[in-house]
């Protein structure tokens, strides 16, 4: 069973800053667009960054300069540099991935089961 987590959520003072990992088990063959969505409270889950697996990156307008998402392929691992964070940061982050398994190469989508930024002010 392929599964994703998350780590690396805490808390953090604004303008500090935090690195999530996900990292992706199972019998893999191909890791391919991965993003990173949040979902602060009372509000709907919204994407922060996606990566192709060539390493282009896309971000939301709200994190473009603060945060940085990179990859690993060789470990099927998943990075967010999250710098100057916000008290508006606060939310879980959840990474998102499609995959190809080893067994039947088909593509399918997987969730994270999150994890938690919390920022104070």
């Amino acid at each position: 069973q392929v599964q994703l987590v998350e780590s690396g959520g805490g808390l953090v003072q604004a303008g500090g800053s935090l690195r999530l990992s996900c990292a992706a088990s199972g019998i893999i063959f191909s890791l391919n667009g991965v993003g990173w969505y949040r979902q602060g409270p009372g509000k709907q889950r919204e994407l922060v960054a996606t990566i192709s697996i060539s390493g282009r990156t896309n971000y939301a307008d709200s994190v473009k300069g603060r945060f940085t998402i990179s990859r690993d392929n060789a470990k099927n691992a998943v990075y967010l540099q999250m710098n100057n964070l916000k008290p508006e940061d606060k939310a879980v982050y959840y990474c998102n991935a499609d995959i190809t398994t080893a067994g039947d190469y088909v593509l399918r989508n997987y969730w994270g089961q999150g994890t938690q930024v919390t920022v104070s002010s």
